[in-house]
């Protein structure tokens, strides 16, 4: 069965229904009291049955959704739907009483800017535009506000069409505003969600290679076993073509099986190892690099002093691959060598990574460590990613008490990481 990826579902705007219900409540509710007060404790005159119509459609409409609507998740399109209910529903409430002039207009607002940080752009456009056509509707055509407070509200031209532009003003700064912060949270959200599922398999990666280990001793055994009793038949059966033929087939294929669980158990038995023990950040640093120069031809030049070998800290799976990927990533960049160099004194760990390629492109310098990071450049465009490894190193890092700097380096032309603890901190993991 095909299974559909986070990156791809994501790409659909939903919000929950039951929320959405329980806020509409609390708006129906807020109708009911603002009408049966102004009518039956002031004693307001105004269009009263036909409020309590246009009231009975919102009531209506979250009856709909609460029985007969069976998601619990409102798709783009029927969020839609409900969200212009409720703008012609509050519009036409707000024309029986006063129009741009009742001061409840303000919660015209409301359902396009919640709707900005959950639906598409597509949609949020829509509504924003619908909200202001309802507000310069309300403007020029509406019935007064209810009397007596209409016997005596008159305003000068100025302040009267000044009240629907600063509606439309702040619908469009509010709107911008949620839609940026809630593209930024849903991308940070599919980041983190990705960073978990790397977590969770290079969890499931040691655990192979535990069973690997454990596979390659256990299988170790029979198959010299077998591997002996080939070249004892080999000699017995010398001379019958056909029949050495097999035996050496069976040989082949003895020494094909100890081949792939050496290439299974090479790297997972020295991760396995590597992880489940404490180690000094010396001692983190080199496995790494090690894993790195059996696969890279770059140049790995690492440098420390003599106190980054004595203080040990506990095992973290999170600290690993967060100076992996930055590791990395300066082998993935540098032209022909990494330059890594480890300081430790008595109250600070730090650890600064280079390169020598051409260094973080300038216009996304400052946003080192965002996920989805595209540069401008056309020429660096194809060499870079989606800044998610960068993305998830800072943040596993960040997480284990780790302040990182990023920036291109003052002595060589490539970039540079800098990635610092307190010792105490250290302590902590």
């Amino acid at each position: 069965m095909y299974k559909m990826k986070f990156f791809e579902t994501s790409k659909y705007h939903f919000f929950k229904k039951s929320t959405y219900i329980s806020l509409r409540w609390i708006g129906i509710i807020g109708q009911l009291i603002s009408v049966y007060f102004v009518y039956f404790f002031l004693k307001f005159e105004f269009d009263f049955h036909t409020s309590n119509l246009i009231i009975l459609l919102g009531i209506l409409s979250n009856f709909y959704l609460i029985f007969i609507y069976e998601k619990t998740q409102l798709s783009d399109r029927s969020a839609f739907i409900f969200l212009v209910i409720d703008i012609l529903q509050l519009g036409a409430l707000l024309y029986l009483t006063g129009g741009v002039t009742n001061p409840f207009v303000i919660f015209l607002l409301i359902p396009s800017v919640f709707s900005s940080s959950n639906l598409s752009f597509k949609t949020n456009l829509l509504l924003v535009l619908l909200t202001i056509l309802t507000i310069f509707v309300l403007t020029f055509y509406s019935q007064d506000l209810p009397s007596p407070v209409s016997d005596h509200f008159h305003v000068s031209e100025y302040y009267f069409f000044a009240i629907p532009i600063a509606l439309v003003i702040a619908l469009i700064f509010l709107n911008y505003l949620a839609m940026t912060f809630g593209t930024q949270s849903r991308l940070r959200m599919e980041a983190l969600s990705k960073m978990e599922e790397v977590m969770a398999t290079e969890h499931e990666l040691l655990s192979l290679g535990g069973q690997a280990a454990a596979a390659a001793h256990s299988l170790g055994t029979p198959l010299s076993t077998i591997k002996i009793i080939t070249q004892d038949l080999v000699k017995q059966f010398k001379g019958n073509l056909e029949v050495e033929k097999d035996i050496e087939l069976l040989a082949s294929q003895v020494e094909r099986c100890n081949q792939i669980l050496k290439r299974l158990t090479l790297n997972p038995v020295e991760e396995d190892i590597f992880i489940d023990k404490d180690l000094t950040m010396k001692d983190y640093i080199s496995e790494i690099i090690s894993s790195f120069r059996e696969i890279s031809k770059k140049n790995f030049i690492f440098n420390f002093d003599q106190f980054s070998n004595v203080k040990k800290i506990t095992k973290s799976i999170e600290i690993v691959y967060g100076l992996r990927n930055f590791i990395g990533n300066a082998n993935k960049f540098s032209n022909k060598n990494v330059y890594i160099n480890l300081k430790s004194d008595s109250e600070n760990t730090e650890i600064t990574i280079e390169d020598d390629g051409n260094g973080f492109p300038r216009d996304i310098l400052s946003k080192i460590g965002e996920p989805y990071l595209r540069t401008n450049d056309p020429v660096e465009k194809s060499k870079t990613g989606l800044g998610l490894g960068m993305f998830i190193g800072k943040t596993l890092l960040e997480k284990n008490f780790a302040s990182i700097n990023c920036r291109n380096s003052e002595t060589r032309k490539g970039a540079e990481v800098n990635i610092k603890w307190k010792n105490k901190d250290l302590v902590k993991i």
